[in-house]
C-alpha cells in the first residue's frame, strides 16, 4: 500500500506565502508524475501544477509565475512553494502521485487527504 501525506496548509494574507509537503510512502518502486491539484467550494477539481521523473514542470496559467512545484527524488516528496497568494487561491490542496509498486507491474494513481490553504484578511 501507499500512503501521500501532505502538510502545510493553513489561512494566510493576500500576498502572503505558504509551502506544501506531500511525503509518499509505503511500497514504492518508482514514482513517475507528481502534482498538486486544488478544488475550491463549488468548483470541480483542478490541475495547478506537475513535476516529471525528469524534472519538467507544468502550471496552470492561473499559477505561473507565483507557485513554485519541486521534488526530493531521495525523500518521495513533493512541494509546492506559493507566493503571491490571492483570495482565489482558496481551496484544498490534494497531492497525486503516479506510482509502480513493484519493479515490474502496473503503475497506479494515489492521492492524499487534502491540505486547507485560506487566503483572507
Amino acid at each position: 500500500q501507499v500512503q501521500l501525506v501532505e502538510s502545510g496548509g493553513g489561512l494566510v494574507q493576500p500576498g502572503g506565502s505558504l509551502r506544501l509537503s506531500c511525503a509518499a510512502s509505503g511500497s514504492i518502486f518508482s514514482i513517475a508524475d507528481m502534482s498538486w491539484y486544488r478544488q475550491a467550494p463549488g468548483k470541480q477539481r483542478e490541475l495547478v501544477a506537475t513535476i516529471t521523473s525528469g524534472g519538467y514542470r507544468n502550471y496552470a496559467d492561473s499559477v505561473k509565475g507565483r507557485f513554485t512545484i519541486s521534488r526530493d527524488y531521495a525523500k518521495n516528496t513533493v512541494y509546492l512553494q506559493m507566493n503571491s497568494l490571492k483570495p482565489e487561491d482558496t481551496a484544498v490542496y490534494y497531492c497525486n502521485a503516479q506510482v509502480q509498486p513493484q519493479r515490474v507491474g502496473k503503475q497506479y494513481d494515489y492521492w492524499g487527504q487534502g491540505t486547507q490553504v485560506t487566503v483572507s484578511s
